[in-house]
């Protein structure tokens, strides 16, 4: 607490004994290092770490976990669990050998990609959907460093009829595949057929 000496008694002022239990009592429960801990670690979505960030991410409306489609393998098991063009057997020199069924394919997000995908999404719950906003969110997902994109153009192509597509302009690993899919934050307004490609 600050200045709790003014709220002592004048007749207890010049007593050591009470001022030193009072002082320590102050010193123990002082609220200004947990309010401080609390501003940063969750209520600023800024710094916010951990349970914070999980916080925030239910507000908006977005999760910390992604599930992430399985890697296509070259070997044999995996063609007699009904395999498609992206998960059936792969050529030589396209995918590692298959070495089982993966335990799960949930992926947690680490702070620093949760922060960036809740800032998008937060952003997403007020836009309009049009492709200039659907654009800036992926700007704002797949930024830009100094006007130059580090990974690439990301943009959204209009083809008309109710169709569009989330353009990518270079390789995205699974974690930006499951992004765009999976996480619920890039929209797809209503009535509208919503693709994903990329190189």
């Amino acid at each position: 607490m600050q200045n709790w000496d003014q709220t002592l008694l004048s007749q207890y002022c010049d007593s050591p004994t009470i001022m030193g239990m009072l002082q320590s009592f102050n010193d123990a429960v002082d609220p200004a290092y947990d309010l401080a801990q609390f501003y940063a670690n969750i209520w600023n979505v800024a710094t916010a770490v951990g349970n914070g960030l999980d916080i925030w991410g239910q507000i908006v409306g977005c999760s910390r976990y992604l599930q992430i489609a399985t890697t296509p393998y070259l070997g044999f098991d995996e063609a007699y669990t009904a395999p498609t063009a992206a998960t059936g057997p792969q050529p030589f020199n396209q995918d590692p050998f298959y070495n089982g069924v993966t335990a799960t394919t949930t992926f947690a997000l680490s702070d620093t990609q949760y922060r960036q995908l809740i800032m998008v999404k937060a952003a997403a719950n007020i836009s309009d959907l049009s492709t200039k906003s659907i654009n800036a969110l992926l700007r704002a997902e797949f930024g830009t460093n100094n006007g130059t994109d580090p990974y690439g153009p990301a943009y959204v192509q209009d083809l008309g009829g109710m169709v569009f597509n989330y353009y990518l302009g270079f390789h995205p690993n699974s974690t930006q595949i499951a992004i765009i899919q999976n996480s619920g934050v890039f929209p797809r307004p209503a009535g509208v057929q919503a693709n994903l490609v990329y190189i």
